[in-house]
């Protein structure tokens, strides 16, 4: 029969051993917590360092404009689309082929639906028109676009998830 002290002591190691690599655990976790901090700190650099990129990749080519948003020098507002790039806020000058491909195609298919008096189209009827299969999720990521033109004055929103060409 095994004697109570002899447990005891054995309990007691066992308490010790886990004390002394918890202690342990403090200064690796703070190493850890210090990488994962300067990852994220390079992502975030990183981040805007490619949102300023491509914001200046979507801006009409001879024209720079100030932080609050102003032209700095007066020039031909001409520019091109550059594919995955940001939508430009529809501005007097800007022609929609400085929108990508993808946006362009979705604008045409309004402004064809304008001109021939059918107005307003759903998602649907947009996806239908830029040759989408009509799956939900192609749905949808017209329905982002057409939104994110929306938010930026290329299009109107007339009702919910109606869309129309911006008048000039």
């Amino acid at each position: 029969m095994p004697s109570v002290m002899g447990l005891i002591e054995e309990r007691e190691i066992a308490a010790r051993q886990r004390v002394e690599s918890l202690r342990g655990e403090p200064d690796r976790l703070v190493a850890e917590l210090e990488e994962a901090e300067a990852a994220q700190d390079r992502l975030v650099i990183a981040k805007a360092g490619v949102s300023e990129v491509l914001s200046e990749a979507g801006e009409p080519e001879g024209v720079r404009v100030s932080r609050e948003g102003q032209p700095v020098e007066p020039g031909p507002a001409v520019a091109r689309a550059v594919p995955g790039a940001v939508v430009l806020v529809r501005r007097e000058g800007l022609d929609v082929s400085v929108l990508s491909p993808d946006y362009q195609r979705i604008v045409h298919v309004l402004a064809d639906r304008d001109r021939s008096g059918e107005g307003p189209a759903i998602c649907r009827q947009l996806a239908d028109g830029v040759g989408l299969e009509l799956v939900p999720a192609k749905i949808e990521g017209v329905r982002s676009k057409a939104k994110r033109l929306a938010a930026r004055g290329w299009l109107v929103e007339s009702s919910p998830g109606s869309f129309s060409v911006a008048v000039s």
